[in-house]
């Protein structure tokens, strides 16, 4: 499976010619499809997470592309025209070759003036893990492979983040959610992500946009 970076949240996962999208959000820039797309996951309803225009644009070269998403952002999809699966905390898909489970339950608290929201995290063929804007931990025990992993947001503390990490051990991570941040401070960030990845004998990838990487079966 190849994994693209598409900008900020947004994953563009590939299993000879079958892609799935994950979280294209209004942060991430427009994008080419080269294969049959099977569907799309959005994690919560922030709109850097997912935005009407990336949908219909995926939807048009692909209209049997099926969008799972929590319900506030079933509802804002609807309201464009654009139909997604409700998923829960719990439920599983089949995508296409992509094996989903939904998980998780909320957003990380941004500050005490603001409710948090529905975030659903997700598991791709027990490998990776987009976890959305949510400090999650899978409850079954099973080893998180490859980890997708916020580096900078509103409601991210970087030493939050750390001890994230290290509960988590990862084996490998690489660094989403890093639009807020400017250079500097996403070298820095980079810096404590891999230490904490590298504490529980994990890889580090710091993966940039438009960068793929191979994640073998």
């Amino acid at each position: 499976m190849q994994i693209t970076k598409l900008g900020h949240s947004a994953l563009l996962l590939d299993k000879d010619g079958t892609q799935l999208v994950m979280d294209p959000g209004t942060l991430t820039p427009e994008f080419e499809l080269t294969g049959r797309v099977a569907a799309v996951t959005i994690t919560h309803e922030h709109v850097d997470h997912w935005s009407p225009e990336h949908l219909q644009r995926i939807l048009a070269s692909n209209p049997d592309a099926v969008i799972y998403a929590p319900a506030a952002v079933a509802v804002a999809a609807a309201s464009h025209g654009i139909d997604a699966h409700l998923v829960r905390p719990g439920d599983t898909a089949q995508a296409g070759p992509f094996h989903l489970e939904f998980l998780g339950g909320r957003h990380e608290v941004i500050h005490s003036s603001i409710s948090p929201v529905e975030n659903v995290a997700v598991r791709v063929d027990r490998h990776l893990v987009h976890p959305g804007d949510s400090y999650f931990i899978p409850e079954d025990g099973l080893a998180v492979e490859l980890l997708a992993a916020p580096a900078g947001a509103p409601w991210l503390k970087v030493g939050e983040m750390m001890d994230w990490i290290l509960a988590l051990a990862p084996r490998a991570a690489f660094p989403i959610h890093e639009s807020t941040l400017s250079d500097f401070g996403l070298g820095l960030h980079h810096q404590r992500l891999q230490w904490a990845v590298e504490q529980g004998g994990g890889s580090y990838i710091p993966l940039a946009v438009g960068q793929t990487h191979t994640l073998a079966d």
